[in-house]
């Protein structure tokens, strides 16, 4: 599986500044670093690691509005074959869905998709947060307002985490195919090996029994 050097990144919030915001922040991107390029090496080899490094990881950027319009687009993405790696969402939305439902929704949809929460502190308790969205991997908070370099710095981290993830998985699913298709060939060439074997043993008996059929 190649390391591909563009992921998709979807920005859920209800004002289009933000919007624009996002396309200016996020259109450089930041090389990677030597723990990344090593991490990549003990997991696929030095050839893999090194087509990685070969390009920064750029975004291409989707917007919507309301939960229910993010929905839609990651359900089109996941159907396509083209999903999204990273998801910033708004806390507040008025009048749809606030941002934790949107999370919830689009987790069910994604599992791996990664979250970046976007909250002032004074919007949700830490407890509610922990209560709707429990202990997630894939779930990050910001805090508003909003550092460029921070936001930058964290859409290439958990893009390339995702990136890994499928990776991983895909190397898996690959072994997982190879067993079961070495599984099959072994069944297959035992069930040859005990037809051979039945058959010659029937050839044996009637050998040992053609004098008394004369």
């Amino acid at each position: 599986m190649s390391f591909q050097n563009t992921c998709r990144i979807l920005v859920v919030d209800d004002s289009p500044s933000i919007h624009e915001d996002f396309r200016k922040v996020l259109g450089g991107y930041r090389p990677q670093t030597a723990e990344t390029d090593a991490l990549e090496s003990d997991l696929f080899g030095e050839e893999e690691a090194r087509e990685s490094s070969r390009g920064a990881l750029k975004f291409e950027i989707d917007t919507a509005f309301q939960g229910e319009e993010a929905l839609a687009l990651v359900r089109r993405a996941e159907e396509l074959a083209q999903p999204y790696a990273v998801a910033f969402v708004d806390g507040r939305m008025p009048p749809g869905w606030d941002g934790l439902e949107t999370i919830e929704r689009l987790q069910r949809e994604a599992p791996d998709l990664q979250f970046v929460f976007c909250t002032a502190y004074s919007d949700y308790s830490w407890q509610e947060i922990l209560d709707r969205v429990g202990k997630n991997d894939n779930f990050v908070i910001i805090k508003k307002p909003f550092d460029n370099v921070e936001v930058q710095q964290m859409a290439q981290t958990l893009a390339r985490k995702w990136l890994l993830m499928r990776m991983v998985n895909s190397q898996i699913e690959s072994l997982d195919t190879k067993v079961i298709q070495r599984s099959a060939e072994l069944r297959s060439a035992n069930a040859d090996l005990a037809r051979e074997m039945t058959e010659r043993l029937n050839a044996e008996a009637q050998c040992r029994n053609w004098p008394n059929a004369s």
